[in-house]
């Protein structure tokens, strides 16, 4: 990981700098339903408030794509940021109009101020040049602390650093930080567990993790496919049997690179996808062609627990089974307290992300167990993938 700049390489006293969050928030009747987000990005604020900085939030949220979308507008946001950080938070009706400009050159330090909806301006998403240089002109230093949008490169999340002293936030740094210690120069032996329900959208993953880790821990709809593609009949299951050739290209990646790929040896069988659904554990030769799988088995359970006991570091997303219906969340569940226990313990390295997968471990109740958790979804994807983050590259020294 080369070195980018922090926080502690920035002059901040008496300077306007702009922090790109991501505040892209649940929200429900004009309210936000979950402030993680928000309370993630305090510390940064808090830190730069407190150095004397005048603090000029930016964020996107929704898909307004360029045009100003009413119920899309930031003013709910900038209320529950006010209530977070513990202090009044201004907010701009614009981004690079009047009211921002006034508002930020009545800026005191340690204030903060939260600019409009980013996205309610089409030179965002489209990296415009007028657009950067104009949102540039607002201030003095520029503070990313968005890594969940740093696979975009937009005005705020890439363009910007081009045009002042730029420096990763406290959440970027943790965040990318936590990453390179899980891939980039992780303790080895290194396992991956991917899960969820289709190969086609995690097949880059996989291929990338093949030839990187030791051991391929593969859940989920998923592993249906690779069962499949092994000539093991899935029944009614969830399979995508068009991806079978590409499955079993991972399989040679994987032997080649000697890489232990873990596939179920049971499963939980249902005939319906429903709570309480009735439901048997069966080994894979003898799933009923009207029943699908929802679960690994107990088997499968015992073998993914044997093998995260011999790793060092854990890099995870996706679940095993339905997680979010009972009794299909048993391999999740499993799975997740064994590598948590193994993180307490002093053992293990374990670095999660994506949606699904910051709900599963949280149904798990391992959610402050792991190393590390990020609420990126298709950042920590496309970093899992091997690929380079535009709004990472941008902070490298």
């Amino acid at each position: 990981m080369s070195q980018f700049k922090t926080i502690d390489d920035l002059d901040v006293a008496g300077k306007r700098v702009l922090v790109r969050a991501d505040l892209n928030v649940p929200m429900k009747d004009g309210k936000v339903t979950d402030s993680t987000r928000i309370d993630r990005t305090v510390p940064t604020l808090t830190e730069l408030t407190g150095k004397g900085a005048r603090v000029v939030v930016m964020t996107h949220f929704g898909r307004p794509k360029g045009q100003v979308v009413a119920e899309m507008s930031l003013a709910p946001v900038a209320e529950a940021l006010s209530k977070a950080c513990g202090k009044p938070v201004g907010f701009a009706t614009d981004t690079v109009g009047d009211s921002a400009r006034q508002l930020i050159s009545e800026m005191n330090d340690g204030d903060i101020v939260m600019l409009e909806n980013l996205r309610f301006n089409p030179g965002e998403e489209a990296n415009d040049k007028d657009f950067t240089a104009e949102l540039a002109t607002l201030g003095d230093a520029y503070v990313s602390d968005a890594f969940s949008c740093s696979h975009r490169a937009h005005a705020s999340t890439e363009g910007l650093a081009h045009l002042m002293p730029a420096a990763a936030g406290r959440l970027m740094q943790v965040e990318v930080e936590s990453l390179a210690a899980a891939l980039e120069i992780p303790t080895p032996p290194v396992a991956a567990v991917v899960g969820g329900a289709k190969v086609s959208t995690k097949m880059e993953v996989l291929g990338n993790l093949a030839s990187k880790v030791d051991v391929l821990i593969i859940g989920g709809g998923m592993a249906n496919t690779f069962l499949f593609a092994q000539g093991i009949d899935v029944g009614n299951s969830l399979c995508e049997q068009d991806m079978a050739d590409q499955a079993r290209g991972i399989l040679e990646t994987a032997e080649k690179a000697g890489c232990d790929v873990v596939l179920p040896v049971d499963g939980v069988v249902a005939r319906e996808f429903k709570e309480g659904a009735e439901c048997e554990t069966v080994a894979l030769d003898a799933i009923p062609s009207d029943a699908m799988m929802l679960d690994i088995g107990p088997k499968s359970i015992d073998e993914v627990t044997a093998k995260l006991e011999t790793c060092k570091t854990v890099v995870w997303n996706g679940p095993f089974g339905a997680f979010e219906i009972p009794p299909f969340d048993k391999g999740t569940n499993a799975a997740a307290q064994a590598a948590a226990k193994l993180t307490k313990e002093g053992k293990m390295t374990s670095v999660a992300g994506g949606g699904d997968t910051v709900a599963a471990l949280a149904h798990a109740g391992v959610s402050d167990d792991f190393s590390y958790i990020s609420t990126a979804g298709g950042a920590f994807l496309e970093w899992m993938e091997g690929k380079q983050l535009p709004g990472v590259e941008v902070l490298r020294k």
